[in-house]
This record gives C-alpha cells, structure tokens and sequence, in this order.
C-alpha cells in the first residue's frame, strides 16, 4: 500500500513499511444490507494527505459529476487519518448502521477486509465496466479475492533506482544493468567515497528487499485462497535474500547504520546527500527534489539478474470498496466508478502524482511527466502483488521478513537458518488466517 508524495511524512512510513490493518480487523457475522436505496446520502472515507487540498478538488470535482448523474443524491466525504484507519475500519465493521457506503483502503488489505465480511462484491459491475477493460491487470490482482472482485483501484506505485548522475560522472562509472553490477556499483562507490553509502539499503525496508528475491525466481508463499504455503526458504528464494543481505557491511551499507533502516530512511539517506543510489518510489520523487541532490540525480528501473532486465517490483496502491453493510449498493457502486475512474485518475495524477493504474493513462502521464517513464517500464516489464490472504496483515505488521534480514546481516543466524524460521513463522499466519 502506498499513499503519496510524501515520504517523510508518518503515515507514509506506516502505509511503506506496509503495516496493514487487517490483524486487527475483526470477525463479523452477517454485515449484509437489507436493501437498496437509490436516494440519499452516501457516506465515503478517504486517507487524509499531506497537503490534502489538491486531492479534495478532485474528489469534489468527481463527487459534483456523480450528483449532476443522481438526482436526489450526494455524498459526504470524510477524510481519516491514516495511522488510526484500523481501529475505524474495525468500528464500522462491527456497526453496521454507523459504517461509511465506501472506503479506501491499501491494496494489502483486500484479503482481510473480505474475509472479515467489510468488503461487497462488486465483479459483475466491475466487468461491465467500460473503463475496467484497460486496468492493469497487477492492478486488479489487489482487488480480486478467490476470483471475485471487491472494489476498484484508485492509484498504484512502483519502486525504481535512484542515481546520482554527478557521483556516476566523477566516478567514470555506468549505471549498473544487472544485479550482479548493481552490487558491484555500490560497493566500488563506497570504496572510492567512503562517505557515501554506495546503495542504500534497510533491513526493514521489506518492499526494497522483494525485488531481489523475485528476481532471482523466489517467491515470498506459493498457493491461492486460504491454501498459502511460505516458499522464503526456497533455494531461488535464498540467493535472492543472499543478495539484498551482501550489500549490508563495511562495503557499502554498515549494519550498524542500515540494518534498522526503512524505506523512508533510504530514500532520506539518498536525498541529503548520503548515499550514491536508493531504491525509492514514484511517491518518493518530491522528496529527492526537495532535498540536496536536486538536478544530480537519475531513475532507471532496477535491473534484474540477467543484463537488460528488470528486477519485478511490488505494485503498492490504494483502492476505493462498496462496504457490504451499504444500503445504497447502486449509488454506492456508481460513485466508486466516478471516484476511480479515468478521468478523475488523470486529474489526481496531475494533482498529487498518483500513478493511474490504466494502462492507457499511464502512458499519457509518462508522456506528459518524464519523470513517470522509469515507473512505467517496471510496471510494463512486470510487478508483483504480496500474497491475496488474510493473514499477510499479521505476516507484515509482525516484521517477520525484516527479522529475518535483520537476523542475517547482523550475522545471528546464516540465510538458511533465518529464512527456514521466517517460513515457520509465515506457515503459522497462514494457518491462523485459514
């Protein structure tokens, strides 16, 4: 789940670090609606931004054209602090009658909310739906669950690798086009400027760590539904975590300092100056430019195992559901559509950044945005989703998978060790959530 431009912000760290509110939602019996009312007013949550305003006009700019649609409805908009999302979506879960028509929500919370019986099922809509036919399909992976569709996706992000261009120059060095070069860079770089950090990297940035492991044919859990099994420790997956972990040390990131870190920290690190290259999102592009590397630095897509290639990335976003407890089901589906749709993710790109998540305006934003280009060829080229099932929220907020880095580049436990008890640990979520 990713939220915008504003990495240094708190909510941004919590939403990044992609601590989900799914452990904590709760178990409900039968939050079905008993009809469906075509006038009225609809009730909506939307995450609160950092410099909200923009995102207000537009979603106010959506809101007017779906009630010039309604006659004798609206909607109110209510926009809710990110860090306290769980224990209101967990309120209105319980309370039906209280409970918002839509919400929206880090697309790392699908699978609980459904399974918690918030979410409605939306797919016949959905796939009638004129716009849906160009989404993404990464995209739409984070609203599908066992197959049915539960909400739409507002917007999407993808991570890429930041470069000094100043540094690369002095150097006389290229810009890294496999993982191989890629760790070889930063050490070089470190070696040669030993103030510099040659990548940063962070034993709690798991969304930085993924690539590495998809990359070399890893997989975080192989399965679907409620039938996932951790597949961590498998031999794929272990040389993808022996390669993320090479780049803590002496030679280029010191535990010491990096093994605590997170994304946010990284992409800081790479903004001040600190370090030569970072592993940092389209949402991470207004925080370099505010920082001392503004004009010296490059992005490219990480590059893969094989020369040329793309490493994939996670595809983080939000998405806007129909709660199930809705009594305005029609409307409320309708307003989804106008508050998701193209148009207004156009509009929210140019307002926030956001990246749409159609494939068609995307492309128009990279045309119209050269910074966007580097974030579409990884998205182009292939992003990967966390596994759909409830207990990811458990797996993620428990820092399982930043344990087990943490455990490696601190030199406690080998990588066989560590991702054989980060399995264990998965297996038991897993177990728990079906």
């Amino acid at each position: 789940m990713k939220l915008s431009a504003r990495i240094a912000a708190p909510a941004a760290a919590l939403v990044l670090a992609g601590l989900t509110a799914t452990a904590c939602a709760p178990q409900t019996s039968d939050t079905g609606a008993k009809g469906d009312e075509k006038t009225g007013t609809l009730r909506v949550w939307l995450f609160q931004e950092v410099g909200n305003k923009p995102k207000e006009k537009v979603v106010d700019a959506a809101v007017a054209d779906f009630a010039k649609a309604h006659k004798g409805a609206k909607a109110e908009i209510e926009y809710i602090p990110v860090e306290t999302r769980a224990q209101r979506v967990k309120a209105a879960f319980n309370d039906p009658e209280s409970a918002p028509d839509l919400i929206e929500y880090g697309n790392t919370d699908t699978a609980g909310y459904v399974k918690d019986g918030g979410l409605a099922d939306v797919s016949p809509e959905f796939g009638a739906w004129a716009d849906a036919k160009d989404t993404d399909p990464t995209a739409k992976q984070s609203v599908t669950v066992d197959g049915k569709v539960y909400g739409a996706p507002l917007f999407v992000g993808v991570r890429a690798l930041y470069y000094r261009t100043d540094v690369f120059a002095d150097l006389g060095i290229e810009v890294p086009k496999s993982q191989a070069e890629l760790i070889s860079t930063a050490k070089k770089i470190h070696k040669k400027k030993p103030a510099l950090y040659g990548l940063a990297v962070g034993g709690a940035y798991t969304y930085g760590a993924m690539p590495f492991i998809w990359a070399n044919g890893g997989e975080l859990a192989d399965g679907s539904g409620a039938s996932y099994k951790a597949a961590i420790n498998s031999a794929k997956a272990r040389k993808g975590i022996a390669a993320y972990t090479s780049l803590f040390g002496d030679a280029n990131c010191p535990a010491a300092k990096c093994a605590a870190m997170g994304g946010n920290a990284t992409v800081t690190a790479f903004a001040s100056g600190k370090a030569a290259m970072a592993i940092g999102g389209d949402f991470s592009h207004a925080a370099v430019e505010a920082g001392t590397v503004k004009g010296t630095y490059a992005v490219v897509p990480l590059p893969g195992v094989a020369e040329n290639s793309v490493a994939p990335a996670f595809a983080g976003g939000n998405n806007i559901g129909v709660l199930k407890s809705s009594r305005h089901r029609t409307l409320a589906v309708d307003l989804m559509k106008s508050l998701t749709g193209k148009e207004t993710q156009a509009k929210m790109f140019d307002a926030m950044g956001f990246l749409p998540t159609y494939t068609d305006v995307l492309a128009a934003a990279a045309k119209k945005e050269p910074f966007v280009e580097p974030f579409v060829r990884t998205l182009g080229a292939g992003a990967k989703f966390v596994p759909a099932s409830p207990a990811w929220g458990q797996i993620d907020s428990s820092m399982i998978l930043p344990t087990m880095f943490q455990e490696i580049v601190s030199g406690r436990k080998d990588v066989a060790g560590a991702s054989d008890d980060a399995a264990k640990k998965m297996d038991a979520a897993f177990a728990d959530a079906g």
